[in-house]
């Protein structure tokens, strides 16, 4: 069963965002000016830890008014199709053409080829499916296209709350961000540029909300910053 954990933006301030942690991977909820907001969909295993985590939040899985999904992957969009939502669902270009079965991974690239071993395990979704622009406003958070995990992958960013929500461009161990690696990503060098990108032109926020590891609530900004400081 998903755990939903709201999280603070600070000690005595409520964020109106919930973390639901799936077991390896995360799923979020955001209160978008009272709008439910669902961040990725985990594997179709989840389905049901989703939903869990949707009630344990205080709300109905019939609330879910959009769903902002970072890239298309497995433990991203499996359960899409299971979770009982009526709501349009939003992914970056390339990695929605995916999902909607027009186009498949490229075969050629080692994480594509993972993606296309993986395909029969996702169905897809009978849901309006809407494709992502760089620069895109989707209620309170706008897209940054941050390619290079995935070709579409996209990073949301909300001023209220004052959240990103990353994906799996970067991820936390220890307490430490890092960029994506080789094994997962399509390309490396393009996952430094849009890290540094992010930087460069996303408004700061608080909270840093990954696809894998646990979230961070201060100061997200700033260590996503130090994080492309880091980078060769």
């Amino acid at each position: 069963m998903a755990t939903a954990t709201q999280l603070e933006a600070s000690p005595d301030t409520e964020s109106g965002v919930w973390w639901l942690d799936l077991g390896g991977v995360n799923a979020y909820l955001a209160d978008d000016d009272g709008d439910l907001v669902l961040v990725d969909a985990g594997t179709p295993r989840n389905a049901g830890d989703i939903r869990d985590g949707i009630h344990e939040a205080g709300y109905r899985v019939t609330d879910v008014a959009r769903v902002l999904v970072t890239h298309y992957d497995l433990d991203h969009v499996g359960a899409l199709s299971k979770l009982g939502i009526d709501a349009p669902v939003y992914v970056g270009r390339a990695d929605a053409e995916v999902l909607v079965g027009r186009e498949r991974p490229d075969w050629r690239n080692h994480k594509g080829l993972l993606q296309r071993v993986t395909d029969p395990l996702v169905s897809v979704p009978d849901l309006a499916v809407r494709p992502v622009e760089d620069g895109d406003e989707i209620g309170g958070f706008t897209a940054y296209h941050a390619p290079g995990h995935t070709p579409g992958h996209t990073v949301y960013v909300g001023e209220s709350p004052s959240v990103a929500f990353l994906g799996d461009l970067v991820r936390e161990s220890a307490g430490r961000l890092e960029a994506s690696p080789w094994a997962i990503s399509y390309d490396t060098d393009e996952v430094k540029q849009s890290i540094r990108r992010v930087v460069r032109v996303a408004p700061d926020f608080e909270m840093a909300a990954m696809g894998h590891g646990t979230p961070i609530m201060r100061r997200g900004s700033e260590r996503l910053r130090e994080l492309a400081n880091r980078l060769e």
